[in-house]
Formats: C-alpha cells, structure tokens, sequence
C-alpha cells in the first residue's frame, strides 16, 4: 500500500533548511513513554537530513517556545498537559507553528465520554457507557448496572495507554472498582464491555494506514501489553473480508474527522462479534516508541518511520500555506 500525496501532505523535497524542535516529556503518568516518543521522533528526523531540537518541557518550563529559529514544533507528549489541547492552546496564542490535532480537538478526543458524545451524535457505533463522578447517585447505578451489561469496563475520562482501566465481570463490584478509579483519576466512565478483536487504524494525512489486530496475552491490551510484553502480536491482514475492511477504515475517517483532528492519529476499535467496529477512542498523539502502532502501520504502508515524521511536518506547513506546501516554501527569514 501507499499512501497518496494530497495539499494536506506532500513529500520528496528538500529539509536541510528546516528547524523542527520536538516536545516530549511533561508531567502526566506517560511521562517516560513520551521520552522515548520524542526521542525517535527526533532520530527520524536527524536521519532525514532535518535541523532537530528537543525540549523536555513541562507548563513552568517552555523556554524552547521563545527560540525564533524553530519554525515546526512537534509535540510528543501523552496524556496530560500535552494531549488534553493545554500546550495547543499555548502555542495558538504564540502563533507558533506545531504539527498535530488543534486545541479543541485535542480536548475533545482526550476526554473519552465527551468524544463519544461525538461519535454518537455522528452515527458511529461505540460501547454503552454510564458516567461516573462525584454526583454519581449509587442507589441508581447499582439498580442500572444489573441490566447494562455482564461483563463491564471501567476507565478514567481522561488517561492514555490504558493507564487505570480494569474490566469487571461481577456487577456487585462494579461500584467498589469505580470508586478507587474516582479517587486516583478523577471523573471515570463504566462501559459496557464488548467482546471481540481489538483492532486499531492509524490516520495519516487524512487517509487510513492498514488496520492492525492486536492479539495480547493477557485480559487486555493494557499498559503492560503495549510497551512491555515482547509476547503482545501485532497482526495484519487479517480482516479477510474487505469489504469490512472499507468499513473499518471509513469508520476510523469518520472518528477523525468528528472530532476535528489534523495531520495525523490513531482510532481504536473492538470489532464485535457482529462485525461491527466500536469505537472506543480517538489518540491525537499516539506513541512513536518502538513498541508503537503508528510507526508499525507507516511502515506496512511503505512509509519509514523517517518518511512518516516529514510527512506530519508536511502536513503542518500545508496547513499554514492553505495550499500544497514543501520544506521548499518554509521561512528562512529567522535564519
């Protein structure tokens, strides 16, 4: 597979001239895992002939942003403070260029109830799920929970990489397990739980990556499978039928673009057992470690990891031009 150009993403020009400074670190629990984001994504770039910065930041330490000679930003933070639309709204109101998902998209696909609000309001299928807060009525919920769902799921709102996620199969101590999420997150959700394959698309330029199945060797696709377990497969092909895979695919378009995101993201699913891709989460900066989706899918696609960090850089300066964009047409003036 390859992926077209189109005015959001254009390629095979020259970078030599181009300064790009890329953000990592910040203060959420994905702290070390955005390190190691930042840190390949800097590599690929240096390999791609590109001037390259990094910054370990954190909101009370963003003197990188003051340097005029960057003229791209490259936020590779997770979770908190980088994902959540904090440090998009900062560099919005620098008027500084940054590759990525705008504030408000930002925001809307980190808090996970809000964008499947979204989803629902657009036609998409996502798991049932009920809010829980500090205003929760627990006589009502336990009344609620005993005809929802067997087997539930219960997530912070506003975590990544599964970070606080324990699925429940007995409803007795769905309350209990809400509770303790409550008090180390904050605002959680209970969802009801569909089984199936757990199946992720990457978006690229607007346009859909191969589909990855992730098979784990545990319950579930959490922290450990994703960064530490060398057993946790990766698959692709195996959705055989294609016109599911058309759907797969369209549906994760129809994710991004509800939403209002840019450049690039990833769209979880469960893909049920009927066939149909539940959506579970829209990640605006999904990894970029060695263990990371994204980089997995570019590269099905003929993409190197190289490739695909000019290619979201591309796609930042395309949308400051409002017109096919090349390094070529990148500011030199601050040089």
């Amino acid at each position: 597979m390859t992926i077209k150009s189109s005015a959001d993403c254009q390629s095979g020009i020259s970078k030599d001239s181009l300064k790009v400074a890329v953000l990592m670190g910040g203060i959420s629990r994905e702290r070390d895992i955005s390190i190691q984001s930042g840190s390949c994504i800097a590599h690929a770039l240096e390999k791609a002939g590109v001037n390259v910065v990094t910054a370990d930041i954190q909101p009370d330490a963003l003197d990188v942003l003051e340097d005029r000679s960057i003229d791209v930003f490259f936020p590779a933070l997770h979770g908190e403070f980088g994902e959540d639309g904090r440090l998009q709204q900062i560099l919005e109101d620098k008027s500084l260029l940054y590759t990525g998902s705008g504030p408000t998209a930002s925001k809307l696909a980190f808090d996970k109830m809000a964008s499947k609000k979204a989803f629902t309001r657009a036609g998409i299928p996502t798991p049932q799920v009920i809010e829980f807060n500090s205003g929760t009525d627990l006589s009502q919920l336990e009344k609620s929970l005993r005809k929802f769902a067997d087997k539930y799921v219960i997530k912070p709102l506003r975590q990544g990489s599964s970070i606080g996620v324990t699925i429940v199969a007995d409803w007795r101590k769905v309350i209990p397990v809400a509770q303790e999420t409550f008090s180390q997150f904050g605002d959680c959700m209970i969802e009801k739980f569909v089984p199936g394959r757990d199946v992720t698309v990457g978006i690229l330029c607007d346009q859909p990556l191969p589909i990855i199945e992730i098979r784990t060797k545990t319950d579930f696709y959490d922290y450990h499978a994703k960064y530490l377990d060398e057993q946790t497969e990766f698959l692709f092909d195996t959705i055989e039928d294609p016109v599911l895979e058309k759907k797969i695919k369209a549906t994760a378009l129809d994710c991004f673009r509800v939403l209002g995101c840019r450049h690039f993201a990833r769209v979880d699913f469960i893909l049920g057992q009927d066939g149909v891709p539940h959506a579970l989460e829209v990640n605006t900066i999904p990894g970029f470690t060695d263990h990371s989706l994204l980089p997995k899918a570019a590269a099905k696609a003929g993409i190197s990891m190289s490739d695909l960090c000019v290619k979201i850089i591309e796609a930042a300066l395309a949308g400051k031009n409002n017109k096919k964009a090349s390094f070529n047409q990148a500011t030199t003036s601050q040089r």
